[in-house]
């Protein structure tokens, strides 16, 4: 028995409140819209209320629709008020009389339908419940975001390029969750013409792709915004030639994000960098209607270490950093958009924020709980330049997610962005080592992070969030309501093993990085008979997988996604119990022979299924990349 369906609404509302009464809802709503047939939100809500088996009729009193006769007002009525100062805002009331839906804009309008459709889905969770009226609590909600903008960012560089199919459903689902704003983070997954021997491998995302996208997302009220890495994060271009001779470190450096040497980041003394981005930027940004571009400008590690290294020592690396950011602000300006940029290198160098561009918008991002969120933002704020806040998913470096950590950063995000005043706060979801957490592992990062940047009141006391109901009901579509246990089950299994990684969960440190000749650093704390508990753990929370019933096509593919999440962490806190038995500092060849060739088997047969379920969603390059980060383990148990 539900005893408070609002706090079932995502994102919660600012002011709702169940009313007396209920609304009699026919199986053929006529609906009074004031746009036309082929607008989006009519698409918006007969697409909603064909999943309930609902037939919406459009009838419009003023033109004589046949159902309606004179005097008789529509089941659903949608207006537009113009008087209302707030963006994005509306008002929903069901009663006796119907349902009237007035939004400040369109956008409103479309996020009051979003809020209908839910309240319908919590009402009517069974569309097989049969045909015949259906009774709806009467309700009114007075309700407007707390951020202007707030978007999602997906990694599509580390190796995973998701289908269309797959990026459009997505974008369907954080739609529904009022989410304006989608950035894909590349590198090299564009198809640049000219440049074929950077992303030949990559199955990138073409002119006609982005275009495609950019109407898909337009008609759901997002911005499809672009994104393009120009200084650090560069080494998928400067191991090629002619590309290498405009890298900073030609040679070569150790970074995070390759098990190889590379060079990783442009050389901002070299002139050849910027004609190189400006040559990318003028193919890139005509495939996208926002006049906004993400340009990364973050991790900037080997800056003054290489090429620049005489000019840094003379005049100081952060004003290197800020002269080449200030030229390819330049670079943006000229070409209509306004530049957003990662603001992790400048704050190193806090004196010299008063002299940013003063229409560069700064991405203030940290994934960890106890991200200085407070203090970054202050910084950005008395600087006068508009800023987000930019917390994370936790999904990436893991294979179940780290949940628990995943809501407390969401929070504070929240809490200190709206606080200081931030223009946006923007939702990262990467896919560092490989990407090879599955797209539901990010789900309750998604759903939590949607309600926050919405409603900042619910990141007050975040834990109080009813994030497993939100999964079955809005994600899901679980009637049985067992999925969103299971989501978070295995979201929160990296709790119990004892160990404090940061950005990584220790059972996918322990298994990926197991070529190490000792245990890996950030599973330290591990304990025997900790990860005993926490085999335990796992298979007790997939217990109830098999007897799921989800409502959406792909719930097969959910669940087969979510129980190899559970056997790759069981096999991860196999490998880190086998270890430390013989202990943390001896190398993975010490191990018995019968435990090499059991653990062999299974990570075997796991890079088998893990390709299996990458092409169900994804495009086939970066395949063979991310299943070489489990194949290099299989190869040395073995």
């Amino acid at each position: 028995m539900i005893t408070d369906p609002i706090q079932y609404l995502l994102p919660p509302p600012r002011d709702a409140v169940v009313l007396d009464g209920h609304f009699e809802l026919p199986d053929e709503p006529i609906v009074d819209l004031v746009a036309p047939s082929r607008d989006a939100i009519w698409q918006r809500l007969v697409r909603g209320l064909g999943e309930l088996n609902l037939n919406p009729l459009l009838g419009h009193p003023r033109l004589g629709h046949p159902r309606l006769s004179a005097g008789t007002d529509a089941h659903i009525r949608l207006t537009l008020d113009s008087q209302d100062p707030h963006g994005e805002s509306y008002r929903l009331q069901i009663d006796a009389q119907g349902i009237r839906i007035q939004g400040s804009d369109r956008e409103g309008l479309a996020h009051g339908v979003s809020t209908l459709l839910q309240w319908l889905r919590i009402h009517l969770p069974d569309p097989h419940s049969g045909t015949g009226q259906r009774k709806l609590p009467a309700l009114r909600v007075v309700d407007r975001p707390a951020f202007r903008h707030r978007g999602v960012l997906l990694d599509i560089s580390r190796d995973k390029v998701p289908s269309l199919a797959t990026l459009c459903d997505l974008i369907d689902l954080l739609a529904s969750w009022k989410i304006n704003q989608v950035q894909l983070y590349m590198e090299h997954t564009f198809a640049y013409r000219g440049h074929e021997a950077v992303w030949r491998d990559a199955s990138p995302l073409t002119a006609e792709d982005i275009r495609t996208l950019d109407a898909y997302c337009k008609l759901r009220f997002i911005e499809l915004v672009p994104n393009q890495n120009s200084f650090g994060h560069f080494h998928r271009w400067l191991i090629h030639e002619p590309y290498r001779r405009l890298a900073e470190s030609p040679e070569g450096i150790e970074h995070p994000f390759s098990v190889e040497r590379e060079p990783f980041s442009l050389c901002p003394i070299d002139p050849g960098s910027l004609d190189l981005l400006a040559g990318l930027y003028d193919q890139l940004l005509p495939c996208f209607s926002s006049q906004t571009f993400n340009v990364g400008l973050d991790e900037t590690f080997d800056i003054g270490f290489g090429r620049s290294a005489g000019v840094c020592a003379e005049r100081g690396k952060g004003r290197v950093y800020l002269e080449f950011l200030q030229r390819v602000e330049k670079l943006v300006s000229d070409r209509g958009h306004r530049m957003q940029f990662w603001g992790d290198v400048i704050l190193n160098d806090p004196e010299l924020l008063s002299e940013l561009p003063p229409r560069a918008i700064a991405l203030e991002w940290g994934y960890e709980a106890d991200h200085p969120f407070a203090e970054d933002t202050r910084l950005f704020q008395d600087s006068g330049l508009e800023f987000y806040v930019c917390p994370g998913t936790s999904s990436w470096n893991s294979f179940a997610g780290r949940v628990h950590n995943a809501v407390d950063n969401l929070a504070s995000a929240a809490v200190h962005g709206h606080a200081r005043g931030a223009l946006g706060y923007l939702i990262a979801d990467w896919g560092d080592n490989g990407h090879l957490q599955p797209l539901p592992v990010s789900y309750p990062g998604l759903v939590t992070g949607a309600a926050f940047a919405w409603n900042v009141d619910a990141a007050q006391a975040p834990h109080q969030l009813p994030l497993e109901e939100l999964l079955d009901l809005h994600v899901f579509r679980d009637s049985k309501s067992i999925m969103g246990g299971v989501s978070l089950g295995l979201g929160n299994v990296y709790l119990g093993t004892g160990a404090t990684a940061a950005n990584g969960s220790a059972l996918f440190f322990a298994l990926i990085f197991a070529h190490k000749a000792s245990v890996d650093r950030r599973g330290r704390g591990m304990t025997l008979a900790r990860l005993r508990a926490t085999l335990d753990r796992i298979e007790g929370v997939v217990q109830g997988l098999p007897s799921a019933s989800m409502n959406r096509p792909d719930a097969d593919l959910v669940r087969d996604e979510l129980s190899w999440v559970a056997d790759i962490s069981r096999v991860g806190a196999e490998v880190a119990l086998a270890r430390i038995e013989i202990g943390e500092d001896e190398p993975l060849n010490a191990l018995p022979r019968v435990v090499r060739t059991h653990l062999s088997a299974r990570v075997g047969e796991l890079v088998e299924r893990h390709r299996e379920i990458w092409l169900a969603r994804n495009r086939e390059g970066g395949l063979e990349s991310s299943a070489a980060r489990l194949s290099r383990v299989q190869q040395l148990l073995a």
